[in-house]
């Protein structure tokens, strides 16, 4: 069998032909898309692969023509332009697979041997055009694994679960599943899980009839009718209730769902990404997540790397968050080599979105036009630290700029998230103080000891942990 090999880069050619000749292929090489038309003219190929950047243009403009005269070629796709928009493109030509560079090379000997085996070219997709906008940044080796397995799950409805750290990016990855699949043109519904009190979560998620329970007073349409024909993303699974989770897992299993108060059975059409900073398995062996649940939302994991995994997107972060500043309103920055440097050096517990907001922060307060390591360092040490008691060295108006940039709690939520987040430990704390005494705490709180009742029962506050025992 023969495999057409487009690639300017000699040395890459050798290598990949020595591979796949000792996989039993005859190797046929070309360096630019003139000649590569011209050879397939004159002959037939089992696999085509090429690189996207080639010495007379771009490689992948021509593909879909290829794959309508030659439908049974599987195309694999190389590329140096390590990007989600360059996935998306080869996924949308059809490309059978894609591997940004550097790739190891065994891996695609594979990958050509599986293509020669398959039948009518398919592929990662079908010929659509990609939208614009998309909102992943980085080009390193952890993201284009991201990219990867975004690409696969375009042109299907599987469900996904987004696995990483707080501030990684998880919601990002599900929009840009909604944006470029098949479902864009329907409604994207996200949903925090974990910022709903547990007695109003399953009214959130599946609505509620009239007079299903004190305070309806009119049918209320849940998350997933909102959804229908789009995506839902549930955020923060790990935090949801068991019994909602029974509710979710019927639901997911039913194609349907049930409001609260009410008997019919209603049909939905939805794509579920669902999300979790936190490790499933041992609160499934705790007895807090439902093992069959898990099994249903991972049937596709992704899992977004750290910060700290990706210290090569740092760069092309901080820049790119620069421009979004301006964008908005703030002073227009450059940032400077060392300054670059100096960013890729820093921990970055808070993740992506603690690099956000430290831009946005720099971009307000820099006085240059360039943003340097002088310019960043003084800002960087001016943000609070944790002592070694675990507890920030800061009044509360900079313990609340420090919650907001942490948290970054969604437009229409943000009263009721620094609420709930204020409560739960001044709650905490007077409970300890008068050892779960109620009426002493609300005494104390100056408040109605019928809403202290009400609201430490919504934030999942036991009084009877704070009791003192002899």
């Amino acid at each position: 069998m023969s495999v057409l090999l487009v690639e300017d880069d000699m040395s890459i050619a050798i290598v990949i032909t020595a591979a796949l000749e000792a996989e039993g292929f005859s190797v046929v090489h070309c360096d630019s898309i003139a000649e590569r038309d011209r050879l397939l003219g004159q002959g037939r190929y089992a696999v085509l692969v090429t690189d996207v950047m080639l010495t007379d243009g771009d490689g992948m403009e021509g593909l879909p023509t290829i794959r309508e005269h030659f439908p049974d070629m599987p195309i694999i796709v190389l590329s140096a332009q390590n990007t989600l928009d360059t996935a998306v493109r080869a996924s949308d030509t059809g490309a059978f697979e894609y591997f940004p560079k550097p790739f190891d090379i065994d891996e695609l000997a594979r990958t050509v041997r599986q293509a020669a085996g398959a039948t009518g070219g398919a592929g990662l997709g079908d010929d659509e055009p990609a939208p614009q906008g998309l909102p992943l940044v980085g080009r390193s080796a952890p993201m284009q694994a991201v990219y990867r397995m975004i690409t696969r799950v375009l042109r299907n409805d599987l469900t996904v679960l987004i696995l990483g750290e707080s501030g990684t990016g998880k919601e990002l990855v599900a929009e840009a599943i909604h944006q470029l699949g098949h479902r864009r043109e329907g409604p994207f519904v996200a949903v925090n899980t974990a910022a709903i009190p547990a007695e109003l979560i399953e009214s959130e998620l599946f609505g509620h009839e009239k007079g299903a329970f004190t305070g309806a007073v009119a049918r209320h349409i849940g998350k997933f009718e909102q959804a229908n024909g789009g995506t839902l993303f549930l955020d923060e699974i790990g935090d949801m209730p068991m019994q909602a989770q029974t509710r979710l897992l019927r639901a997911l299993q039913s194609g349907s769902v049930r409001r609260v108060g009410g008997r019919d059975e209603v049909k939905v059409d939805v794509r579920i990404v669902a999300a979790t900073n936190k490790d499933l398995e041992p609160l499934i062996a705790a007895g807090q997540f439902r093992e069959d649940l898990f099994y249903r939302l991972n049937v596709v994991p992704i899992h977004m790397p750290p910060l700290r995994e990706r210290a090569d997107d740092i760069e092309a972060l901080a820049r790119h968050f620069l421009v979004l500043a301006a964008g908005e309103g703030l002073p227009r920055h450059q940032l400077s080599a060392d300054g670059a440097a100096f960013l890729a050096r820093q921990p970055w517990r808070g993740n992506v979105r603690e690099l956000r907001n430290f831009i946005y922060r720099a971009a307000l307060l820099a006085r240059e036009d360039v943003i340097d390591e002088a310019a960043l360092a003084p800002l960087l040490a001016s943000q609070p630290r944790e002592g070694a008691d675990g507890q920030g060295a800061e009044n509360l108006e900079e313990a609340v700029a420090r919650w907001l940039v942490r948290n970054a709690p969604r437009p229409g939520q943000v009263y009721d998230e620094a609420l709930a987040a204020f409560e739960r430990p001044l709650f905490a704390e007077v409970l300890r103080e008068t050892g779960g005494n109620q009426l002493r705490a609300a005494q104390i709180l100056g408040i109605n000891r019928n809403t202290l009742r009400k609201r430490i029962g919504e934030l999942g506050i036991d009084p009877d942990a704070y009791a003192r025992r002899n």
